[in-house]
């Protein structure tokens, strides 16, 4: 039984998704879940907590709290609201009163947006997107970031607490989004610079391993450098778990913030056209740390 008897929903069962549904039928919620891939559901046959209504207006009209997991705010409004003039999103179903928490990395300009036209149905919207990745997801220990209304932050927040260590109020509705925006822009920012010295050092004699030590115990430390190179850039097995599409699309949502904000950002858009080449050459499904791989590429390209 959820706490405050709350009803969960959950639309998005991918690699963040599944285990964070699992952290909450560990916390002893009962979830109605969706996702446009029937696959997905196959790690939750057996359990009884886990239902799966017919469309999301269903979906909707059986929880009081509906969280989203999916690519982009695009694609959260869309399942929201439903299609263009189709009206059979979640919101044809939910009753007044109740919430959505959108926990993607969605657009902080679009969620502003979104969360007028459901308050004029008597619905509310919380942003929580999320930082730790998958090894974090699986134990329940992300970080979350909520943008919201005290009342209705307030209300979710024992939700959150099951799949979060820290859940962090960050201000109004927008702000959660923001925050993971700017986060992600200093993680690619901090791999993009971690991988240019990690080449300059080899290629001076520096041994790999010995980088990563030194730094790791210095000022140079960061999360790239803590967590990524050696179990998937060294080994070169590129296996983060997080795609290079995934994190363009973020430091595109970064650099919405500053436009928004009236500052001008010019790192940030430099640091974003170079994640977009490598995109745009190794293709946006390839793992982010495989951003290491392109710098060597174009650096063999300049020796030639």
């Amino acid at each position: 039984m959820a706490d405050r008897g709350e009803r969960v929903g959950f639309v998005g069962l991918g690699m963040m998704g599944g285990p964070m549904v699992r952290r909450l039928r560990a916390a002893g919620h009962d979830v109605a879940a969706a996702d446009a891939d029937d696959a997905r559901f196959a790690a939750f046959a057996g359990d009884p907590g886990v239902t799966r209504p017919a469309s999301l207006a269903e979906l909707g009209a059986a929880a009081d709290v509906i969280v989203t997991m999916l690519p982009n705010g695009k694609i959260v409004r869309d399942v929201v609201l439903g299609r263009e003039g189709a009206n059979d999103g979640l919101a044809a179903g939910m009753k007044p009163g109740a919430v959505v928490v959108d926990m993607s990395s969605s657009s902080p300009v679009g969620t502003r947006v979104l969360g007028p036209e459901l308050a004029a149905r008597g619905l509310g919207l919380v942003d929580a997107p999320v930082s730790g990745g998958v090894k974090r997801a699986v134990d329940g220990t992300l970080t979350i970031m909520v943008g919201g209304d005290t009342a209705d932050v307030e209300r979710v927040r024992p939700i959150l607490a099951a799949m979060g260590r820290q859940v962090f109020h960050t201000g109004g509705l927008g702000t959660g989004h923001a925050m993971k925006a700017l986060t992600n822009y200093l993680s690619a920012a901090g791999l993009l610079a971690a991988g240019e010295a990690f080449l300059m050092g080899k290629k001076f004699g520096l041994a790999p391993e010995t980088m990563v030590d030194i730094w790791n115990v210095s000022t140079g430390r960061n999360n790239a450098t803590e967590v990524k190179f050696k179990p998937f850039i060294i080994p070169r097995t590129w296996a983060a778990g997080f795609s290079l599409g995934l994190m363009v699309k973020d430091l595109k949502t970064a650099l919405e913030v500053g436009e928004a904000a009236g500052e001008p950002a010019e790192f940030a858009r430099a640091c974003t056209g170079i994640w977009a080449a490598a995109e745009a050459r190794l293709g946006p499904g390839v793992d982010h740390t495989e951003i290491v791989r392109y710098l060597e590429e174009i650096a063999a390209e300049d020796r030639d």
